[in-house]
């Protein structure tokens, strides 16, 4: 994470660049699929945190991160540890999740009419969840369902 993130803002006047304009993407620093060492959030914070500290420019208006893979729930605990995490963070730290924020509700939606009011409700869980982890004031989840499985998908290509 950290080459590719100090890679970007090297030269932005070369690419008409304006930082102050900008989002970051990324990923948060998370141990690999296969690894069999599972990693706390609050592990993953602080590597997200001092890889951005070293890489992100403080003029970047915000970073929102992607879920890698993560169940919505791991995403969202992790996010929360990250913005909760003591060390200087200049940037806004937010999610930008498509498997992990609509996972569920298309599990629960399952394409029919009759589900749509429970897909309704399960997403606007999973955005109230991921605000709060946004502020760092998530406190976890009672049920957690379908939103604790793992969205991994080995190879996946874009």
């Amino acid at each position: 994470s950290s080459g590719i993130n100090a890679e970007w803002p090297l030269r932005p006047g070369d690419h008409h660049l304006y930082l102050e304009g900008s989002l970051l993407k990324p990923n948060m620093v998370t141990p690999g699929n296969s690894c069999p060492k599972l990693a706390t959030p609050e592990q993953v914070a602080e590597a997200t945190v001092v890889t951005l500290q070293r890489t992100v420019p403080v003029s970047v208006v915000g970073v929102t991160f992607l879920s890698g893979g993560q169940s919505e729930q791991k995403a969202t605990a992790n996010l929360n540890a990250i913005n909760a995490y003591q060390g200087t963070k200049p940037w806004a730290l937010t999610f930008s999740y498509g498997r992990a924020l609509q996972a569920s509700v298309l599990k629960a939606w399952e394409g029919k009419n009759e589900n749509v009011k429970a897909a309704q409700d399960t997403l606007l869980f999973r955005s109230r969840a991921n605000s709060l982890a946004a502020l760092g004031k998530y406190t976890g989840e009672e049920n957690a369902s379908s939103a604790s499985e793992s969205l991994f998908v080995a190879n996946h290509v874009y």
